[in-house]
């Protein structure tokens, strides 16, 4: 069913919108992808705050145009069925959720990601950036790395207490 002038204004409205407060939006290809796993792979992205919106792309260029920051994107990649994941959070959950979704679903395919700097990155980028650790896995490692030497510290000492309790067990037997 085509879409009215009015409703296209509206989606055009809602995806300038979404690009505008997304801190990456990844752009793949969906083709042969059945409708089931569509929704599976919406509900699955949206535990993690991401956001698919299948869209035309004529329509998303009008919506990148609109946005100043925005307008200057090469858009000569946005060819064919495209779904463009949105997250105003978190600029790796995007690529991951899809990532993740497609080891099992070889059928969605990376195209690249629009920053919010208004740059196109390309397809490769985007799969090492999937690649890499979740925020929280990041924020993880760097807690585990700052508290290392406090558990040196207490370890060396609680060491240093065993054996002077030992000796003084040695010492009254």
């Amino acid at each position: 069913m085509a879409l009215s002038k009015d409703k296209k204004h509206e989606v055009v409205d809602a995806v300038a919108e979404a690009l505008g407060s997304s801190k990456m939006t990844v752009v793949a290809k969906y083709q042969g992808t059945t409708v089931k796993s569509i929704q599976q792979l919406r509900r699955d992205a949206r535990a993690n705050g991401t956001k698919l919106r299948v869209v035309k792309n004529r329509l998303v260029v009008k919506a990148l145009q609109s946005n100043d920051t925005l307008k200057d994107v090469d858009t000569s990649a946005l060819k064919g069925q495209l779904l463009y994941a949105f997250n105003t959070e978190d600029e790796v959950a995007p690529a991951k959720a899809l990532a993740d979704f497609a080891k099992l679903n070889p059928t969605i395919e990376f195209v690249g990601a629009i920053t919010p700097e208004g740059k196109f990155v390309g397809a490769d980028e985007v799969k090492a950036l999937a690649a890499l650790p979740g925020k929280n896995e990041l924020i993880a490692q760097v807690v585990a790395t700052l508290l290392s030497p406090v558990h040196d510290v207490t370890n060396a000492l609680s060491g240093n207490l065993h054996g002077l309790l030992d000796g003084i067990e040695a010492k009254a037997s």
